[in-house]
């Protein structure tokens, strides 16, 4: 069998030096386990709660997964972040800017009860200032903006470096959602759209950043356990014992951890070396039962 075909070979990423923005829970601590249980060689997490971040890095590997507490809706907490890093190991080879909240919901009601009266419904969403809205597209859409400019000299080291093999690039990998296409009623407008411009904003990012030979792709859970899923898993209805009706989850259940594992081991390593401005969507079938745009 010719090697470099082979599962070792593609997946592997062995010496990887990574960093994951919200990498203390949820879908980021999913994707620092992925990592750290595959031979990543450092994997920076950062968050604002620095016990959080300390909980993740101990029930992992704490030699390979390094707690670094920050705020990406901060440059200078970025830099900070990125000259810490660039003082131990000098490169990056993927940052994946994975921080995200879900902002103001709408007003809805049971889908056996009838839905809020206009005037319920306009003031409900004027009880929430502006400023929340938009503090939903600084965390979601402009944090990784800025996060990908931050980390731009240490992904081009990375590249230098060269530890990931000849026909591997340095990259960002941000962690939108399926909420960016998904036109589902009653879900959050600010939430939603912003997961859209962060969507699109990557495959700009593709664009632009092709002259410095460093790529950018797009990873789109649909609903796995965490904290943004809110109660949605456990609304399940009786008699469901954790599994989703096919009309609403084509594979019947939520996301699990090998779900991202498998997405993220794919699209970091050499399997994964040949997307730039991809987004790869791991939902279950999700969005095919939604009214969407894909």
């Amino acid at each position: 069998m010719a090697e470099n075909v082979s599962v070792v070979k593609l997946f592997s990423v062995n010496g990887l030096v990574a960093v994951v923005t919200g990498g203390g829970s949820g879908i980021g601590l999913m994707i620092t386990k992925a990592l750290a249980s595959n031979g990543a060689h450092r994997i920076y997490i950062t968050g604002r709660r620095k016990e959080v971040l300390e909980s993740a890095a101990q029930s992992t590997d704490p030699s390979i997964v390094i707690p670094l507490q920050g705020d990406v809706t901060s440059i200078s907490s970025l830099l900070e972040i990125a000259e810490h890093i660039k003082s131990e190991v000098g490169y990056v080879n993927v940052v994946i800017a994975n921080a995200g909240i879900m902002g103001p919901r709408p007003l809805k009601s049971s889908p056996n009860e009838p839905g809020p009266s206009l005037s319920e419904y306009r003031a409900h969403a004027l009880k929430t200032p502006m400023e929340d809205f938009t503090h939903t597209y600084a965390v979601n859409t402009t944090a990784a903006y800025y996060t990908a400019l931050v980390f731009l000299e240490l992904l081009d080291a990375g590249n230098k470096e060269a530890n990931m093999g000849p026909d591997w690039r340095s990259q960002v990998i941000a962690t939108s959602s399926i909420g960016g296409f998904s036109r589902l009623k009653g879900a959050s407008f600010a939430y939603n759209s912003s997961k859209a411009a962060l969507t699109h904003m990557m495959k700009m990012l593709a664009t632009g950043f092709v002259p410095y030979k460093i790529r950018c792709n797009v990873l789109a859970p649909g609903i796995f356990p965490s904290d943004l899923a809110g109660g949605t898993i456990q609304n399940l209805g009786p008699g469901h014992d954790g599994v989703f009706e096919p009309g609403f989850v084509p594979e019947e259940r939520a996301g699990r951890e090998e779900d991202i594992a498998g997405a993220i081991l794919y699209m970091v390593s050499r399997a994964g070396a040949y997307l730039n401005g991809s987004v790869v969507v791991v939902d279950g079938g999700r969005l095919g039962t939604l009214v969407s745009t894909y």
